[in-house]
């Protein structure tokens, strides 16, 4: 049995999909009060033997009860909210939980894969490589990144990175995101903006080396991640902590046009002042180092922008059912 944590959130939810498409079901639902939830309707209709929220799955699995049972894990749940301040509660529910998970994995040799964040690299001074003797140095902006870095230190201090998979995922964005509220990626709620008004709001830029928009991101889809994750769970022989992304930034400008030529509009942009309480923590550049990912085996590919909104434009157009 395969055990998905943050099962019925985003990127949790993509990957059940795409193991129900290649005909795996034998999976364990994990999540945080999901059930009859916005996000519930994620996994309404995926294939899965068994759903339970977070707190009891950890609590079972601790007591013994999936020994032997469970053959692979993938952590995705986390708090993702960028903007929670409560570090108490981030250090619970995204450090010590992974490590209650990572602990039992590595006791009984079972797979781990588990999500980290681009958010560990902060303003990006010290690069997006993911080197691990870089990792301890990494200075995040906000309090989810941090709980994100300490899990990766935690697994570098333990030489776990030979034996669990981290992905450092960067700007994901795709199918099953709408639940996410303010979380939701630009794509969706720009989507959303364009084809209700007609134009969409972007901030202004605050360093003159960026023109208003020209801020830039490494846009990856989501269907092209869970694509990654499967690669390296069918290939075991490959550890460690890799970046997800495209590894091409790309401008808010960028994504505008791709959304404004998706819904068949005219581009209009408005830009608009960045809120001062997200000034000092604004990350201007990003873009996935993929040198250790491409030092594997694996071929796969990341669309750009316009073809990854094309294809995420058949469920943003379907307002009543936006996800897969």
């Amino acid at each position: 049995m395969i055990v998905i944590t943050g099962g019925a959130g985003f990127i949790g939810s993509v990957l059940v999909w795409k193991f129900n498409e290649m005909g795996v079901d034998n999976l364990l639902v994990v999540d945080e009060k999901a059930r009859g939830s916005a996000k519930w309707n994620n996994v309404k209709k995926r294939s899965f033997v068994d759903y339970l929220d977070s707190d009891p799955f950890i609590q079972q699995l601790e007591a013994g009860r999936y020994d032997g049972k469970i053959t692979a894990i993938f952590h995705m749940g986390a708090c993702s909210d960028t903007t929670e301040r409560d570090v108490e509660y981030l250090r619970r529910n995204n450090t010590e939980y992974s490590i209650r998970i990572a602990e039992w994995s590595l006791k009984n040799k079972v797979y781990l894969a588990y999500a980290s964040s681009a958010a560990t690299y902060g303003d990006g001074a010290l690069g997006f490589s993911d080197n691990d003797k870089l990792t301890p140095s990494l200075k995040p902006l906000n309090a989810y990144g941090q709980s994100k870095l300490d899990f990766d230190v935690w697994v570098l201090n333990k030489g776990a990175e030979k034996k669990i998979t981290g992905f450092r995922f960067f700007n994901v964005y795709g199918p099953n995101e709408y639940h996410k509220g303010a979380m939701r990626s630009l794509a969706h709620k720009g989507y959303e903006q364009i084809r209700d008004t007609g134009k969409l709001r972007l901030f202004k830029s605050y360093k003159s080396e960026y023109a208003d928009g020209g801020q830039k991101r490494d846009f990856v889809y989501v269907k092209d991640v869970v694509d990654a994750m499967i690669w390296f769970y069918d290939h075991p022989e490959h550890k460690g902590i890799f970046n997800i992304g495209s590894g091409h930034a790309q401008s808010w400008n960028e994504l505008a046009e791709a959304l404004f030529a998706a819904a068949k509009k005219p581009l209009k942009i408005d830009y608009i002042e960045m809120p001062p309480s997200i000034r000092d923590q604004y990350q201007y550049f990003t873009e996935a180092d993929l040198a250790k990912l491409r030092n594997t085996t694996y071929k796969g590919s990341f669309r750009n922008v316009r073809d990854g909104v094309a294809d995420y434009a058949q469920y943003l157009s379907r307002p009543e059912n936006p996800f897969l």
